[in-house]
């Protein structure tokens, strides 16, 4: 193996709910964060977000979704419930339009303006776990 090849790292059990409705964005978070060792489910909208985290809350370590998605529930809707119910899963909004607080937000999450890079993700993924197990 070439020494300076960096290894990835692995993050064991690190369950990451992505609830994105755009399907191209959706997908390169998934394949970006998979990339750095994260496990990633995904899904287009708070209501099946629900579904999978009433179903096994346990095994997810952050909830990243949008403000914005069609559903009878949006992101920010989403993030209150998520707190109410499992205040131990971590949260990162991103949003290009609204921000938490203007969203209806009403507990602390990690916040990311869209459009955001590479670097502005991975550090807002690492942040928002960071943040919860402190």
């Amino acid at each position: 193996m070439n020494a300076n090849l960096k290894e990835r790292p692995h993050h064991d059990q690190m369950l990451i709910l992505v609830v994105e409705d755009e399907p191209i964005i959706r997908e390169f978070v998934c394949e970006m964060l998979q990339l750095e060792g994260y496990a990633t489910e995904a899904v287009e909208n708070a209501d099946l977000a629900l579904e999978i985290l009433n179903d096994r809350a346990e095994v997810v370590k952050l909830l990243l979704t949008d403000i914005r998605m069609p559903g009878s529930m949006d992101g920010a809707g989403l993030s209150n419930v998520t707190h109410d119910k499992w205040p131990g899963i971590p949260i990162l909004v991103m949003s290009g339009h609204e921000t938490p607080e203007s969203s209806g937000v009403i507990h602390p999450v990690t916040f990311l303006r869209k459009p955001w890079t590479i670097g502005q993700m991975l550090d807002g993924v690492e942040h928002a776990l960071a943040v919860k197990a402190d």
